[in-house]
This record gives C-alpha cells, structure tokens and sequence, in this order.
C-alpha cells in the first residue's frame, strides 16, 4: 500500500484557477488484534484501531504494544503479521500473537473509538490509564555537540521522502552521538511514526536506548515523552515546540529535551548536561 496518493487540485494564482496534479498523504486504519491465551484455548481480541500512514505495520504496532506497556520483551511475542482475508481487511489488521504466559489486563486496556493520527493517548477510558507504568528516570551518559545539533534539521528533511511529496507527513529518526542518522519512518501521526520507530528497537532487543536519542519533525506532546520514556530514550529532539506535560514528564524521566531545533538555535528545557557546547573557532593573531 502506498504511502502517497494522486488527486487533481485547482491551484488559484493571480486571479485564475489551474488544475493540476497533486500528492497526498494517504491515511487509513490499521487494527491491533491480539491472540492470546493457553495454547487449546487461543482467543482474539481487538486492541485498537490507530489512523496510520500504512508501511512499517508490523513495526508501528509492535512499538505501540510495548510503548503501552502491553510487553516488555520480544520473547512474549509469537509473531505479528497482517490478516490474511485480505479481499476483507485490506492489508488494514494485524494480528499479534502472544505467548500464553502473557497476562492481560483489559480492564486497563480497554479503549474505546479510533485513535485519532495525532494523538497516542485519544480513545483511552480513564484519566488513569493515560499513565503507563514507566521505567526508572533515564540515566545515561549520551551527549550531543552543540554544533552536531544544529545539523540534524537538514539531515531529516533529505530523509523525508513521502513528506517532500505531500507536506503531509511526520517523521521519527534515531541520532547516534556523532549526529548520523539510523533508521527513519514516516506517518500522517506523530505518535505512529515513534511507534514505529521503537518498534524496530524493540524487536532487535535494543531497548532501554541507552546510546541513541531520538529526532521528531513536529511538536512534542505528553504521549511522545512517555513513549520515549518505556524505551528509556535519554534525548527527545523536536522540531516544534513541547508542550507544558511533555516538558514535566521529561524532567521526571530524566529526558533531555530539545525544541524549536533549527540550523542556527535550539530550546532546550530539562538535563541541558547533556549537551556540550561547540568550541568557539580559533582565530590566530593578526
């Protein structure tokens, strides 16, 4: 399934309209089912139904599994592939087998609704479930460069291939604390292109990240801090701006977090230890 999808525009400029093709993002549900149970007594269950950019589904719904604190291993996890009635779900269901040790809570899963492409915690029943059991406060000895920083914005924006074709897609990347960038997945929702991102930590067993921060295009909002949290992420690197709850949460969860990152400034708002400032260039005497 693409990530893009062509339509006809019309495009008003100096006082005419001028029909036009045109990209867009393509939006689409994609539901978590769940198997579980003791092997002779398997039952399905749906989890969620999140509105995603399709691509990466195994990885977004493993990431949103152990973002919620579903699994905390990727040995609980029996395999994870779409449905097969595809002429029915169209490529829009994974299934998520779990093995049968895993004891779930649905009284503290449950959700009811879509979840909106913009918002990880839409869709949950209670004020309390919002909170998931989250780890001990990151600690960890990454650093950045100052000047590396400023590199990042340039190095996401040739990554992001869909969003240069629809302006339509947000973007989620590991940073090495040389300023390269590892793996990148895009989405319509912000939350879906973190959870894809963790996902593929999660499944290669690189979890808590104790070595690499990660890098978002758009703003940070609680959901995103508390994400980064369960995968013990020490340095969260947006693009806009946080939020009040995003900004407390990180100061609990011992994450370094930057905002407003551009090519010649940044915000920076909780453990600025983290970041070492550049070296001011020499100049020899005249």
């Amino acid at each position: 399934m693409p990530l893009v999808s062509p339509t006809a525009v019309y495009r008003f400029s100096a006082g005419d309209f001028t029909e036009s093709p045109d990209l867009l993002a393509v939006e689409e549900p994609l539901e978590i089912r769940l198997g579980y149970g003791a092997t002779g007594d398997r039952q399905q269950r749906p989890l969620a139904v999140t509105m995603r950019t399709p691509g990466h589904d195994v990885e977004l719904a493993l990431g949103f599994l152990f973002t919620e604190g579903i699994v905390q291993d990727r040995q609980q996890i029996i395999s994870a592939r779409h449905c097969s009635r595809e002429e029915v779900e169209k490529g829009n269901v994974i299934r998520v087998e779990l093995h049968s040790d895993v004891l779930l809570d649905w009284a503290k899963l449950d959700r009811h609704g879509i979840t909106a492409s913009n918002c990880g915690v839409c869709g949950k029943t209670s004020i309390d479930a919002i909170r998931t059991s989250c780890p001990a406060p990151v600690a960890s000895t990454f650093h950045l460069d100052s000047g590396t920083l400023l590199t990042l914005p340039e190095k996401l924006r040739t990554h992001q291939q869909a969003f240069a074709h629809t302006g339509g897609l947000h973007a989620a990347a590991f940073v090495t604390a040389d300023g390269q960038l590892g793996a990148v997945r895009e989405d319509i929702g912000r939350h879906n292109a973190l959870d894809k991102l963790l996902g593929i930590a999660f499944w290669n067993g690189n979890v808590p990240m104790a070595q690499q921060a990660v890098l978002v295009s758009g703003r940070i909002g609680f959901e995103l801090v508390q994400k980064s949290w369960m995968a013990g992420v020490p340095m969260l690197i947006a693009l806009g701006a946080p939020s009040s709850l995003a900004v407390d949460l990180a100061r609990e969860a011992g994450i370094t977090l930057v905002g407003f990152l551009k090519t010649d400034r940044f915000t920076l708002y909780t453990f600025p230890e983290r970041i070492a400032k550049k070296a001011p260039t020499s100049v020899g005497a005249l």
